[in-house]
């Protein structure tokens, strides 16, 4: 275990967070930063209420995708434009598989891992029908991705962070293998950015997508993002091709012109009212140092596995033990994991649950100290040794696990 812990941060303070609830989930959905509720306030008032649709212009709303998306560039070690907001996480894969596929037309091969999110696996599943030029996803074990790695691959698409385990992928070193072997790489950073230190550039990463809903706190179906390399941006194709993608969407021309750069990856009207409240939600991370969320977030996970073992042995660790293999959260296993979520949650301890057994707890030094997790890991004792969640209440799914 990590021999410094971190004490409540100074940061909580940019956060609204409920009392007396300990809140292990911003890996799921971030909590309220204090200043979005006034911004996204001003924005429906001052902007749209006084200016109407003269706000595109007065009031940036037409420029906001990259004036955001480089305020993201700078925590995922992007290149200044190189990254636009807009549309959902999903839009975003489709966008950078089809574009990766394009530029390798002789290969025919994606490659994934079983750990990835299924939305994702899901997307290029009904691009590959779409295309109907015979590709095909093989999806293998997290730790076979290297050795899957060959000459035939066009496309290698990994989630950094497994949603489920919080395992760890080497992005440097599997970009570099994929490079090797003259395949593309497209990184999902959903439960990468704002959780550690990521260096897209330095990594040579050619394209990447994350939300903005999990670690930097957009609120709940904020835009996402996409990352393309500098030196394919002039190139890729835009397979969505969209009147925000065209080089001049106010020509009204007949016929489609992709845009210079990022801005050819834009699709539809972009979301003004979620990029004004992500946009404040990003002003919680002025200031912050990534190492230090890094070595914190370590810190705080090696406690949490330490004192769960020695107090909860019911329950089984699904994650790394080696804090630089995972991201910033942690799951164990229990047969009974939605009920023991629930019965958490009901005792103000929020973490969430993963089919079939997985009980997940995301760690964010912005809000969290240790003795949150001393006192979240006390309930969860109290959970397991008093068969509390074996409550018909706390067995009744609900929509949202």
């Amino acid at each position: 275990m990590s021999e410094t812990l971190p004490d409540i941060p100074a940061t909580r303070s940019r956060f609204a967070l409920p009392d007396g609830v300990i809140y292990l989930d911003g890996n799921s959905l971030g909590p309220l930063p204090v200043g979005v509720t006034e911004r996204v306030a001003a924005m429906l008032t001052q902007e749209w209420g006084h200016q109407l649709i003269r706000g595109w212009n007065s009031a940036g709303w037409m420029v906001q995708p990259r004036r955001v998306g480089d305020r993201i560039a700078r925590l995922i070690g992007a290149e200044p434009g190189s990254v636009v907001m807009g549309d959902t996480l999903s839009v975003k894969v489709y966008q950078a598989v089809a574009a990766a596929l394009a530029m390798r037309p002789d290969r025919r091969v994606i490659v994934s891992d079983s750990g990835n999110f299924p939305t994702d696996l899901y997307m290029v599943e009904g691009l590959i029908e779409t295309l109907g030029q015979g590709h095909a996803l093989r999806v293998v074990a997290p730790e076979a991705v290297e050795d899957a790695i060959t000459d035939e691959v066009a496309v290698l698409m990994l989630t950094q962070v497994d949603y489920r385990t919080g395992r760890l992928h080497d992005m440097a070193a599997l970009t570099a293998k994929a490079h090797a072997h003259g395949v593309v790489t497209v990184w999902d950073l959903a439960h990468s950015a704002g959780a550690l230190p990521v260096n897209l550039a330095g990594a040579g990463a050619d394209f990447a997508v994350g939300c903005t809903y999990k670690y930097l706190n957009g609120g709940p179906g904020a835009p996402a993002f996409i990352y393309v390399a500098p030196r394919h941006a002039d190139s890729a194709r835009p397979a969505l091709s969209g009147w925000m993608g065209h080089a001049a969407p106010f020509a009204f021309d007949p016929s489609y012109r992709p845009g210079a750069g990022v801005e050819r990856m834009r699709v539809g009207t972009p979301p003004v009212i979620a990029l004004a409240a992500l946009d404040a939600a990003l002003d919680a991370w002025d200031g912050v140092d990534m190492a230090r969320i890094r070595r914190d977030s370590i810190a705080l996970c090696d406690l949490f596995i330490t004192l769960v073992e020695a107090r909860c042995p019911a329950l089984e660790l699904a994650s790394p033990r080696d804090g630089s293999q995972r991201g910033s959260q942690v799951s164990f296993r229990h047969p009974q994991g939605y009920a023991v979520m629930q019965a958490l949650i009901d005792r103000g301890v929020i973490g969430d649950f993963r089919a079939p057994d997985v009980l997940r707890f995301g760690f964010t030094p912005l809000y969290i100290g240790a003795d949150d997790v001393r006192r979240a890991v006390d309930v969860l004792q109290q959970v397991i040794d008093g068969a509390l969640w074996d409550r018909p209440a706390y067995h009744k799914k609900a929509i949202v696990t």
